[in-house]
């Protein structure tokens, strides 16, 4: 078994990944809308072409770093791309925030909507570099499921810290209405991923014998990898990845309007300043790692990663209905604290979750060719980012919401993309996911036992 500090520092790429995905999410569309003036329907758009990228971009780099392995009798066929992959993405990220000044979004949008397109698209494919193959390190590397446990309770603590970074962090270096902070916030976060990624390496260090099965595998004539439209219409094929892929999709589709809506709360709601958006977001963490301990306890007792998936996004379900109707700081701090109990135990067992259903497929396939799956679970998770800029849209269309001047139905919007909205995402999730799911916990242990035999 791997030791506390390598699992520790696998999870670090969980706090890089969220702490990424959290500042992007949360002031990227308002950047955008509220301080360079482009309209909310161009944002919209831009964050769509973007999302379809993903649509490409995420399961052909699964393919083509499965396939294209540099280095890979030193360091493995992943190693090389998570590290490249994060420091250049980690640079991409100031890109986004440098459209020039002297361009009026509002006379003249279309080469601030070009700017916005080009630089997320770009900062979306070097993140996808390094994402997609961080994530297919975890079921090759960790085997059991103590290890699987483990290691996922402790990068969910990091990964929450992650996620809690991402949205405490920015508001500290930019101001509403100044918009040149945002350069400054946006070089403190390429910074920060790229002293993260030196954290990252013992984790993602691929062992002697995950470089050893994959040289094997390579070498092995008879187990030629098949093509990308093959893989993908197999893995689309099983339903119990498609369930997964689904459920992960809404979940992230609510988490993202939430936490996207959080800085227009505190601007237009609340009438305070950005920091003050910092006490909402630390509720979310403290209640995420007080989950921790808590769905742990219950997990061992109902040992089913996926029920626990089922009983957590429940959870966040009801917890985020009240923010529909809070009004005051105090209120949003308790009800995204509760919140936070049921995302991180969403959390602590979605990876393990992920992990059972890739072993039942590799059993199925007799070949270790996870980057595919991993780009599929990739995209329908970065695909939230579509959805929530055309709720926003809809929402602020069908309300009026004016930055200059937000009326009483217009703040109501935001409400609704606060609370009301996300919580039908997770409830749609737990539907679609319950309806499709058939991986029981005694395929997940025949699937173990087969793979150790298999030696895959």
């Amino acid at each position: 078994m791997f030791s506390k500090r390598i699992m520790a520092s696998y999870g670090f790429g969980k706090f890089i990944a969220e702490f990424l995905t959290g500042a992007f999410g949360a002031i990227v569309f308002m950047f955008y809308e509220t301080e360079v003036g482009l309209a909310a329907g161009y944002a919209a758009t831009a964050t769509v072409i973007y999302s379809l990228w993903n649509a490409f971009n995420d399961p052909i780099i699964g393919y083509a770093t499965n396939t294209f392995a540099p280095f890979s009798k030193k360091f493995g066929r992943r190693f090389p791309w998570i590290v490249i992959g994060l420091v250049l993405c980690s640079l991409a990220f100031l890109l986004i925030f440098s459209v020039p000044t002297g361009w009026d979004a509002k006379a003249n949008p279309l080469p601030v909507f070009l700017w916005m397109v080009l630089s997320i698209c770009l900062f979306d494919g070097l993140y996808s570099l390094w994402e997609v193959n961080y994530q297919s390190v975890y079921p090759d590397k960790f085997r059991t499921d103590k290890e699987r446990t483990t290691t996922a309770a402790i990068s969910t603590g990091i990964g929450v810290l992650g996620i809690a970074s991402g949205f405490i962090i920015p508001p500290l270096f930019f101001q509403y209405g100044n918009r040149a902070s945002y350069a400054t916030c946006a070089l403190v976060i390429a910074l920060v991923g790229i002293t993260c990624t030196l954290l990252v390496i013992p984790g993602v260090h691929e062992t002697k014998e995950m470089i050893n099965r994959f040289a094997k595998q390579q070498s092995d004539e008879s187990n030629e990898s098949p093509s990308f439209f093959t893989q993908m219409k197999q893995g689309l094929k099983d339903h119990n990845l498609l369930a997964f892929v689904l459920f992960l999709f809404l979940y992230q589709s609510g988490c993202m309007c939430m936490t996207s809506s959080i800085n227009y709360v505190v601007k237009y709601i609340l009438e305070a300043k950005s920091s003050q958006s910092t006490p909402i977001f630390a509720g979310m963490l403290v209640g995420a790692l007080l989950s921790i301990l808590i769905w742990t306890q219950v997990a061992k007792k109902m040992k089913n990663n996926q029920k626990m998936l089922v009983v957590c996004a429940l959870c966040m379900a009801a917890f985020a209905l009240p923010l529909t109707f809070v009004s005051t700081q105090l209120g949003f701090i308790i009800c995204m604290t509760l919140w936070g109990l049921g995302f991180g135990g969403f959390w602590t067992f979605m990876s393990p979750a992920m992990a059972d259903v890739i072993d039942s497929i590799v059993v199925k396939q007799k070949r270790r060719d996870d980057g595919v799956l991993m780009g599929i679970r990739a995209f329908f998770m970065r695909f939230s980012y579509a959805s929530q800029a055309v709720v926003f849209w809809l929402t602020h269309k069908l309300t009026g919401f004016n930055p200059e001047s937000v009326t009483p139905l217009a703040k109501k919007g935001i409400s609704l993309h606060m609370g009301a909205i996300p919580s039908a995402f997770f409830l749609l999730g737990v539907l679609v996911f319950v309806s499709l799911n058939k991986l029981t916990p005694e395929a997940i242990e025949t699937n173990r036992k087969m793979l150790k035999q298999m030696d895959v």
